[in-house]
């Protein structure tokens, strides 16, 4: 809503417009060069915030971002690929490996357990999406919208030495199963 006073002949009027279109915006995903932002996740239950840039920082690492947890891409294949490449991607010098999803705590929690991510893939809750938005990964699709509820995640995998992204492969429409999985990954860092 736009609010302006005229001043017409002494007389003083209000006059208001509402906005009936507004364009969204979106922000350029983050770049190759660039340092994480300094958000908070959550990792095991929701007193435990975790920087992710300080989680990154001194450290080389792979960050993975999937639209959501239980969904069966992220259950059947992109989770699982990096549980089992853990030992291969350690192998290449990556020290910390971490999956963020727009989801809360306690489903990340639950998801990694199923999985058996403990000690391979640090399993990390961006439940407001704030970490997302701030890397300008969010999926713009109203159809995963009306699925799981709200804005997600593109599928992604970033390498970070540092704190700075070195690399970054994200999804062509999003969602897909290619470039950022871990097998397809390895072979390029």
């Amino acid at each position: 809503m736009i609010s302006t006073t005229l001043l017409q002949k002494g007389v003083r009027a209000s006059l208001c417009i509402r906005l009936l279109h507004s364009t969204s915006t979106t922000s350029m995903p983050i770049q190759v060069g660039q340092r994480l932002p300094d958000v908070l996740v959550h990792e095991g239950d929701p007193g435990n915030g975790i920087s992710v840039a300080q989680l990154f920082m001194g450290k080389r690492g792979v960050l993975f971002g999937v639209p959501g947890a239980f969904t069966p891409g992220c259950s059947k294949s992109h989770l699982p690929g990096f549980i089992q490449m853990s030992g291969d991607l350690r192998a290449r010098g990556v020290s910390e490996i971490a999956c963020i999803s727009v989801n809360d705590v306690f489903v990340m929690s639950a998801w990694g357990k199923q999985h058996g991510a403990d000690g391979r893939v640090r399993m990390l809750a961006d439940p407001t999406g704030a970490f997302t938005q701030a890397v300008g990964l969010f999926l713009n699709n109203n159809q995963m919208i009306q699925v799981l509820g709200n804005m997600r995640s593109v599928r992604y995998a970033m390498l970070i030495e540092d704190g700075v992204v070195k690399k970054l492969n994200i999804e062509p429409d999003g969602t897909g199963l290619s470039c950022s999985l871990a097998s397809n990954f390895l072979k390029e860092i």
